[in-house]
């Protein structure tokens, strides 16, 4: 399955200029797009994969179709109403810089159905100008883009400050009740959001015109009438939590990553391993590029399943392998059709004509089905696994069982503040516990260790030595393994001598003077030591500064603040040297997958550092300042569950479609020699890989859009299988049926990898403005094709997507791209790399932390209390806050805190003498200790990361960084509120309309 190296970058389609009308709808910028002809590539990871056949850039076409074919009921629409109607929105909230400066780009036209509108701008696109197209009967005499008046630093012009709530006038003509229809009340946001409810389309005066001729009152948004992710959450709770899931109908929207459900396989497979960002593909590329969403499916082919669940089935065909299809290679699956008595099946992929293998066949009951339907995993389920035959495994051989290779970086620092001793002490506990088969009673898993400064030291801790030996390799540049027997050796037999080497090795070094450190060489050695093993293997390294040392991969300090804000920023993102990159393909090709520990105290590159756990399936975890009494058990506990994780080696993913669409795009931590298959050193149950899809044909509605996702892997056991995941999606010529089928988490891990693999290259304000673009096309289309007539000033969202915009605006602010002084280069390049493997789950969490209040608990109670949003108006100064986001958790104590509680949980007398250095909470035999730590472990179970407590006191310094993660108000150091970013949406949306 290996191939000659392709190009691994994506490029953006050219716009091609031409007098002749463009195709309908807008479309942004794609990835791995062919070219127009006559035009260069330009170097970009797009945010939207699309078809790119005809790469133009017009926004809306007139098309001969009504202009609202598909009216959606009101009980599907959520709408904002006169609240944002009539505002004078000509600006940008504060942060949000206007499209009028973003690099020249060409602009296009938004056309509509009768006469010509004003030309708007269109989506921005980076790259060389291009001058506008040559006057058209569509576009008029020539389109320059649009200046908007600068932004002011406090908010929107025109609009006043938003502390009040905008009370409207009552509603001209006759109402009912309050004012309100049953369904209007039903399309509701959130407990408040009554009083500003309008009567659908909406029946507040919406100019200064409607109103006697007098000016309007300034208006005031009322964040309460705003959609609440809180409230869609507990909707999705409340309707469809604790409940089967079964997945036996084609292009159903599965429940909410937060809600908790039992899922049963009836035949497509668990959203746990696989998620869409819509759950009905457009039937044209035309559709596609008019709506700009994003069609991509986030697959998590081992993530783990509930003990209430049904584990995978293994499948075994024993010398004939899995049965495929003869022209796709798709593996058997339910999308199957079996024909002609039972002789032959049709490929649900590729239409392919397939005779069945006699070992394979069974006759068919009265309805064309096989009699063993549901006898056979890979015929009734979504989700299953074959046992892979020679011809899957390399040289045709049985792969031998994997190894784990320890590696401690033993310098001055090191030793001196206790982590050497540390590590050593741990993993005479860890080791007990290395995975293995279910049936097994003890690890396959081999084990070595190598330990490190300026130099290497291999240790052979063969079972029948009396004492481990120790071999030094100084030749740094080309590093070789000095010894194989002994080296990689079975835990259990190597025991004794194991934990003799672990007892002297922070002896051995106690006087080392030694400070610098090598990197490169070390991921050489574990690579070399695994190649020479003929197995596949994971290597922890605990490391913690710059590599200084003379040898491959040596890097300097570049960490340089002159570059925040500039078009060189990209710089800090990218890796110093290619060393690091030609090395993660090496480990790829070898199976070697590599995790590294980090303890920085300054600057280390975690540009350049972290590339070869990224692209090898791996995992970084970094420990800031690292304090042995207040961070040691943060660092054990992911030392820990990292051990433990199921995980797949020496793997490679490929995912089929049926005839019309295909995958295109592919983000997570992969490496990738050719254009369809996705190797990876390793896969564990917490990585995702997310896939980007673009037509090539139409599609069509009765057949739907197939997707099966094949991963050939090792097992810790040492046995090849292959674990396939079917999913079926439907189609639709309605647009409204897309919108429907929207999921706003899955669409928000896209954009955020879509966004974060372009920071490579592009501008961060280039980013941000495309980001806001699309947000604003995808919702113009929405409003234009599947609502009806209303006036332009409500700004009307898709019910499946109300919260999209919050999620966006989150995005926006994230540290990756927005520049900050005041977080770190290395804090920056390690959460773009975290987010590019994450699943939805963990992205959704990341980007819109969980806040819940813990001064309302039910001590008789198991359950959670209720999330507020992440807003400083829901603290108050009698509260106390748990605030998480997956890789933080911080306690935040109001200055009026109930004595009582602090009393329960901090065991002190009040809030000044709680110590606000402490990272776990003391066990006090308390209802109110118990049940916060109960809410912590709740919270904390299923996260990849152990996320360190932060107490925060009301008005105190620390503070600062608590309140960054109030994603709902406005950056501290930049970035939009919500309200401010949906004031600014709805602008761009009516000019789109205009």
């Amino acid at each position: 399955m290996m191939k000659p190296v392709g190009n691994l970058g994506a490029t953006a389609p050219v716009v091609m200029m031409s007098p002749s009308p463009p195709p309908p709808g807008p479309h942004q910028l794609g990835q791995n797009g062919a070219q127009a002809s006559g035009h260069s590539p330009q170097r970009f990871p797009g945010l939207l994969p699309v078809n790119s056949a005809a790469p133009s850039y017009a926004q809306y076409q007139p098309s001969t179709q009504p202009s609202y074919p598909s009216p959606v009921s009101t009980s599907s629409v959520t709408h904002l109403g006169s609240q944002l109607s009539a505002m004078h929105i000509n600006s940008y909230g504060s942060g949000m810089a206007p499209p009028s400066q973003a690099p020249p780009g060409p602009p296009s036209v938004a056309s509509f159905q009768g006469p010509p509108r004003p030309p708007q701008p269109s989506v921005l696109q980076p790259g060389s100008q291009v001058l506008p197209p040559p006057p058209t009967t569509l576009n008029g005499p020539g389109v320059s883009p649009l200046s908007l008046p600068a932004h002011r630093q406090d908010g929107l012009p025109g609009l006043p400050p938003l502390n009040t709530q905008y009370q409207p006038p009552p509603p001209p003509g006759p109402v009912l009740g309050a004012g309100y229809s049953p369904q209007q009340q039903a399309a509701n946001y959130g407990p408040q959001m009554a009083g500003a409810q309008l009567s659908y389309p909406g029946s507040f005066p919406e100019c200064p015109a409607q109103m006697a001729g007098t000016p309007p009152p300034p208006k005031k948004l009322d964040p309460d009438s705003i959609p609440s992710p809180i409230q869609v959450i507990e909707n999705d709770r409340a309707t469809r939590g604790g409940q089967v899931y079964s997945t036996n109908t084609r292009g159903q929207v599965p429940p909410l990553v937060t809600t908790d459900c039992v899922v049963q396989d009836q035949g497509n497979a668990s959203p746990r391993y696989i998620r869409c960002t819509t759950y009905c593909f457009p039937c044209t590329s035309d559709m596609a590029k008019q709506a700009q969403i994003p069609l991509a499916a986030i697959i998590k082919p081992f993530a783990t399943i509930p003990s209430n669940e049904t584990p995978l089935y293994l499948v075994n065909h024993g010398e004939n392998g899995p049965v495929r299809c003869n022209r796709c290679k798709a593996y058997m699956c339910p999308f199957m059709q079996f024909i002609e008595g039972g002789r032959r099946y049709q490929c649900g992929f590729c239409n392919c004509v397939n005779d069945v293998p006699p070992f394979y066949f069974q006759h068919l009951d009265h309805i064309g089905r096989r009699l063993d339907h549901y006898e056979k995993p890979e015929l009734s389920l979504g989700s299953y696994e074959f046992v892979a035959t020679l011809d899957y495994c390399r040289k045709n051989k049985p792969p031998n069982p994997p190894a784990f290779i320890f590696m401690i970086d033993v310098s001055y620092s090191n030793i001196k503040n206790g982590l050497v001793k540390l590590i050593c002490e741990e993993l005479k506990t860890v080791l007990e516990k290395l995975p293995k088969e279910e049936q097994e009673e003890t690890s396959a898993i081999r084990v070595g260790f190598i330990t490190y400064n300026k130099v290497l030291h291999f240790f052979n801790v063969k079972s029948n030595l009396a004492r481990p030996q120790m071999m030094v390799v100084t030749d740094v540049g080309e590093v070789f393994v000095p010894l194989l027997d002994g080296f990689l050796v079975n835990y259990q037999e190597s025991q004794s001598v194991i934990h003799n080497l672990l007892d002297q090795i922070p002896e051995i070094f106690a006087d080392s003077n030694e400070n610098e450190t090598v990197f490169a060489p070390v991921i050489q050695a574990g690579m070399e030591a695994l190649k020479a093993a003929e197995c596949p293997g994971k290597l922890y390294i605990f490391h913690s500064s710059l590599p200084t040392a003379e040898a491959p991969g040596k890097l300097k300090n570049r960490n340089d603040k002159k570059l925040l804000n500039t078009d060189k920023e990209k710089i800090l993102f990218q890796p110093q040297t290619s060393v690091y990159d030609s090395l993660a393909k090496d480990c790829v090709a070898h199976g070697c997958s590599m995790t590294v520990f980090l303890f920085p105290s300054q600057y280390v590159d975690v540009a350049s550092l972290g590339l070869v756990p990224q692209l090898t399936g791996g995992t970084l975890y970094k420990y800031n300042n690292f304090q042995m009494h207040l961070d040691s058990q943060q660092f054990l506990n992911d030392l820990r569950n990292d051990i433990e994780k199921k995980i797949g080696f020496d793997a490679i993913m490929r995912v089929r479609t049926s005839t019309g669409f295909r995958a295109t795009d592919f983000f997570g931590g992969a490496f990738m020699n050719n254009t369809t298959d996705v190797e990876m050193a390793a896969i564990d149950c917490d990585k995702a890989v997310t896939v980007g899809f673009k037509h090539d044909d139409k599609l069509n509605e009765d057949s739907g859009a197939l997707i099966q996702c094949a991963v050939l892997y090792t097992t810790i056991g040492g046995q090849r299988r292959l674990r396939i995941h079917n999913l079926g999606l439907n189609c639709s010529s309605q647009l409204a049926d897309l919108y429907n089928s929207c999921e706003t988490d899955a669409l928000i891990n896209f954009f955020a990898k879509s966004a974060f693999k372009a920071v490579l290259h592009q501008p961060l304000k280039v980013i941000r403005e495309i980001l806001v673009n699309q947000t604003a096309h995808m919702l113009a289309c929405y409003r234009k094709n599947c609502t009806n007539p209303s006036a332009v000033n409500q700004l009307i969202l898709p019910d499946s997507m109300k919260i999209f915009p919050v999620y966006m605006n989150c995005l926006l602010k994230n540290c990756v791209l927005r520049s900050r002084p005041e977080i770190s280069t290395d804090e920056r390049a390690y959460q773009r790399q975290l987010v590019m493997t994450m699943g939805v789950a963990d992205s959704q969490l990341f980007f819109y932390p969980q806040l819940l209040p813990i001064h309302t608990l039910d001590l008789k109670s198991t359950m959670l209390p209720a999330a507020v949003r992440c807003s400083e108006s829901r603290l108050s100064e009698e509260g106390i806050f748990l605030l998480a986001n997956g890789l933080n958790m911080f306690l935040w104590l109001g200055v009026s805190s109930p004595p009582e509680l602090i009393q329960g949980i901090f065991n002190v007398p009040s809030f000044a003498h709680i110590n606000t250095d402490m990272t776990l909470l003391p066990e006090v035999g308390n209802p109110h200790s118990q049940q916060l730590r109960m809410i912590m472990n709740i919270i904390q179970q299923k996260k990849p990361y152990s996320m360190k407590l932060t107490i925060v006191k009301q008005r105190e310094q620390p503070e600062m960084v608590f309140r960054q993660f109030l994603v709902e108000d406005k950056g501290l150091y930049g970035g939009s509120s919500y309200v401010d970013f949906l004031c600014c949406v709805h602008r761009k949306i009516s000019q789109l309309l205009n």
